[in-house]
């Protein structure tokens, strides 16, 4: 394969798998190329400018992670959005070119059939079925906190206070002077010799 170079790259034109969509439901094809801000503010003029009730993201291969990303990002900004998560294989088409023909005769291309994970995960404002596979509630907001605010997410609870019974036995009850880890000062002192 040193000899050859990708040319073209096509992926096979499937339906979404999402039954009973309303017309001209806007989906984002995400590629592995492209710009999530692009996309980002695209998708967010659909649905708070235009009005749109429903959005589909997609993308295959290595484009899947950026796609989830898009959705992450847009429940976070709208919150209250439904979502039905549907994961496939589509079949890529790679066409490869020789660079180095054998003399005398005409360029090879070889076709190559790859198939790659896809995800197509569709976002509402309406309620969907929650008995269909993928489905995801809206996730619930914090008691006192503005829906529309996204401050209060994102931020790093503290930690709670360890629980004894996790602590190994020879912390449990000790004190920081008897600590298997030294004195404080310093100095380390063997267990059980003070």
């Amino acid at each position: 394969m040193e000899n050859f170079r990708k040319v073209r790259t096509s992926e096979e034109e499937s339906p979404l798998p999402f039954p009973d969509l309303p017309p001209g439901v806007v989906e984002m094809k995400v590629k592995e190329g492209s710009k999530i801000r692009n996309l980002m503010s695209f998708a967010m003029a659909q649905m708070e400018l235009k009005g749109s009730r429903q959005i589909v993201f997609s993308g295959c291969g290595r484009a899947v992670t950026k796609t989830i990303t898009c959705v992450e990002i847009m429940k976070r900004k709208l919150g209250g959005l439904h979502q039905v998560t549907k994961v496939r294989y589509k079949t890529l088409l790679e066409v490869w070119e020789n660079q180095d023909p054998p003399p005398g005769s005409a360029a090879q291309n070889l076709t190559v059939h790859k198939n790659v994970p896809s995800i197509c995960i569709l976002l509402s404002r309406d309620p969907l079925d929650p008995n269909q596979t993928g489905y995801q509630p809206p996730e619930p907001s914090q008691p006192g906190e503005d829906p529309s605010s996204s401050s209060a997410k994102g931020q790093k609870r503290p930690l709670p206070p360890p629980c004894e019974e996790l602590l190994p036995k020879k912390l449990q009850g000790a004190s920081p002077s008897s600590s298997p880890w030294g004195s404080g000062d310093g100095e380390s002192q063997p267990e059980g010799h003070h």
